[in-house]
Parts: structure tokens; sequence; C-alpha cells
């Protein structure tokens, strides 16, 4: 971080940090804008909810209850460093690390939110292949990389300096953060690689200068995600509870599908109308009765995907030509009810407009199947919509990494083995 960038608007600034990362990036973070004033967590850790990924209660909610996720996140993905299965003392490690954050910093939005999971291949140590299936292509025409790091660490805040100097704490080039001692994992474990993001109103406008997005900077002000739309509805994403594992040695945990997405919008933009854009990521009646304003804000808390959608798939798809991303989703619902909970944020990681999809759910299966619904492919042989064309919003999109992982609860959540005791 150079001189060069003090004519760099803040926002703009702090979002280039946590994207570079590391102590140089951090410094210059703190030289610009301090770090922010935020409560400690709880002396009595075990106030904490055992569930890692209970995260709601400590969201924000905008006018109609709908969750508004942290705007600065990081994934970083980890290998262990061993080469048999982890000892008592490696976990020892760990814990305490993660116990150290969880000390520093208030668990919050406005604090500091984060996760551990494992993958498929770390479980294959202990010789077990039953735990997580491993991650694969999930459609015709996707080639993913798929993700075997051992571990990745989910770091989320609203303020920039602390996902940055918590993953500067777990990687051991810190020892004190908001005057408690921390300590890394990295005699245990070391970093694989390193993933950023965000989300929130003005964030993707305010980053829109990369390959992927027209250079008319068509994003919408206040849009929180690149394509212009909200997401996130209330009663769009699964409830904690239902992606929460009920039995078996993991109970009280969920899994965690990561895909990287790269996005296309140049036909989106500068060729689409909205309501071209309207109908594929909602429905096409959505956009035939004008039901979405601006980003969608006026819907509430629901995308409002009613049977006149969900019940007209198909129909749509022979008689329209079109069929929306969520009118698609909707039909992978059980018992009336979403079964996966997004955490998803848009990425300028490689100076490409992208989207690292986060998703928890009960069990990978539940997001094998909603994805299946997302692909379309009865419609695509039934109809005039394409295998991707027109098919909600597919075309846009090209998956390049996919990766399974197991997020425990917070009691066997540091280097756990197959069938924890």
């Amino acid at each position: 971080m150079s001189e060069s960038t003090r004519g760099i608007p803040r926002r703009e600034f702090m979002k280039a940090a946590v994207a570079i990362g590391g102590s140089a990036a951090l410094s210059a973070c703190l030289d610009r804008g301090g770090m922010p004033d935020v409560s400690k967590g709880p002396s009595d850790l075990s106030t904490l909810p055992e569930r890692q990924h209970a995260w709601n209660r400590f969201l924000a909610t905008d006018d109609h209850g709908n969750n508004v996720a942290a705007r600065h996140k990081i994934l970083l993905f980890l290998n262990y460093r061993g080469d048999g299965t982890p000892t008592d003392a490696e976990r020892e490690t760990v814990e305490r690390s993660l116990r150290s954050l969880e000390r520093a910093y208030k668990r919050g939005h406005d604090g500091l939110l984060f996760s551990i999971g494992y993958s498929p291949s770390y479980f294959e140590r202990f010789g077990a292949t039953d735990v997580l299936p491993k991650p694969k292509a999930l459609a015709s025409f996707e080639d993913p990389k798929l993700d075997e790091q051992d571990a990745v660490v989910q770091l989320e805040s609203d303020h920039p300096q602390l996902v940055l100097a918590a993953e500067e704490a777990l990687l051991g080039n810190r020892d004190e953060l908001n005057g408690v001692d921390v300590s890394g994992v990295t005699d245990v474990f070391e970093k694989a690689d390193r993933r950023t993001g965000f989300v929130g109103d003005g964030l993707p406008a305010n980053h829109q200068d990369v390959n992927g997005i027209p250079d008319s900077n068509p994003v919408p002000e206040d849009a929180p995600l690149y394509m212009g739309f909200k997401s996130g509805f209330k009663k769009n994403q699964a409830s904690e509870d239902r992606i929460t594992i009920r039995d078996g040695p993991f109970a009280g945990g969920t899994t965690q599908h990561i895909s990287n997405i790269e996005l296309h919008l140049d036909q989106w933009y500068e060729q689409d109308s909205r309501d071209q854009r309207v109908g594929k990521m909602f429905c096409p009646v959505h956009a035939e009765k004008g039901k979405v304003e601006g980003v969608g804000n006026n819907l509430g808390d629901s995308s409002e995907m009613t049977d006149e959608c969900i019940d007209h798939v198909e129909d749509h798809a022979r008689e329209r030509g079109m069929v929306g991303h969520s009118q698609k989703a909707a039909g992978a619902r059980k018992d009336d009810s979403p079964v996966i909970l997004r955490r998803d944020f848009d990425s300028t990681d490689g100076g490409k407009a992208g989207l690292h999809f986060v998703a928890f759910q009960r069990t990978i299966e539940d997001f094998e199947s909603t994805r299946t619904a997302m692909n379309g492919d009865d419609l695509a042989g039934n109809s005039s919509v394409g295998q991707r064309l027109n098919n909600g919003i597919l075309q846009y999109m090209t998956v390049t990494r996919r990766g399974n992982f197991l997020v425990p609860p917070r009691s066997l959540r540091s280097l756990p083995t197959p069938n924890p005791k």
C-alpha cells in the first residue's frame, strides 16, 4: 500500500486492503482509519452458541426483518502440516487460537463472526470416507477445480480492519487484539489459499472497474450484489434449525459448500432490458407485472415466488422462452421451506467480477438437489430455453471451483476425529 493510495476514497481503500491482505495492508488500513472501538467478547465463552453457524441473532436486520450480512469477508483455506492424524496437543493449539479471537471481539456483524470447517480430504487421513461427500461438478457444462484443502475459516465483519487483524492473528503475525493476548495456528496449519469479498449496498458499484463488468459502470448505486438485485430474503432462506445436523457424531453442526463463480455481465447490462433481467433473476411474471422496483427492496421479506411462478416453470419455458433463477430454485424446497442458507458475497479476486457462493445446509445432498433444480436440464430439452440461454442466470456465470466442508459444533471444531466421543 503506497503513498498513491492516499487519494483513494475510504471505502475503496478499505476493500482493497482486505483483498490484498497481510501485515502491510492491515498497517495501512489502521493508518488510514484506525481500529474501530469494538467491545471484547464474553469472559465466559460458554455463553456463546454451540452452533458455529448460529450467526443470525448477531446480524442487523432491515425494515422487513431480513438479516443484513456483514460487509467484509475472508475465506482462509488451510492445510494440516502433519503427515498422520492430529494430536491432542495440536487440537489444544487450534482451540486456544479460536478462543482468543472470541475473547478479543464480540460476536456480531459489528464485531467478528467466524467458523471453521473441514473437508472430505481432512477426514480421509483417519481412513474415513463417509463423513462428507467429495465435491464434484454439478452440471454438464461445468469443469471446476475441486477444493481439497483440509480446512476453511470464514471471517466476517462490517469492519475491514477486524477481518484483517483476525486473519493475521490466526497466521501468527499478531499476538494482541483489542487488548487480548491471541495466538496463531501456524504450528498446525499452513495457508493454502485466500479469497475475499464484500456484500452490501454501494460496495459492488464502488468496485465495478474489473473484468466481467461493462465499462459503462452499470451496477446500481444501491445494489448489494453485482447483478443489481437484492437477495437473502428471509422467507427464501433456510432457518438455522433447518440446516443443523440433528443426530450422529456431529449433531449440532452443519455442512458448507463453497463455489467460486466468475461473472460475465456485459450482455446482462448492455443487451438485456430491465424486464429481461427481472424475468431471468426472479420470474417472467415479476417482469410483466412490474413487481420489482429498483434492486427489489419493495419485495419485503420474500422474492414472492407464488404458485403463479413455481407451478408454471415448464409453461414459461415453452410459451415465453424464459425462466427465472428464483423460480427454479423454489422447486427445491422441502415441506414448502428452503433447504439452504446462503451467505455468499461478491469479489474482485484476480481482477475479475466474481461471486463466492457460500451455502450452509444439513447435508451436501440438499445443496446438490438445489443446484439440480437451478440447472433446469429438463427445461432445456423440452422448450426454446437453452441449456444456459434464458435459463435463469446460468449464461452469466462460470463455476471455477467447488468445495465441501463439515462445520462441527464449537465443542468439536478443533481438528475433529470422524467419530468424536
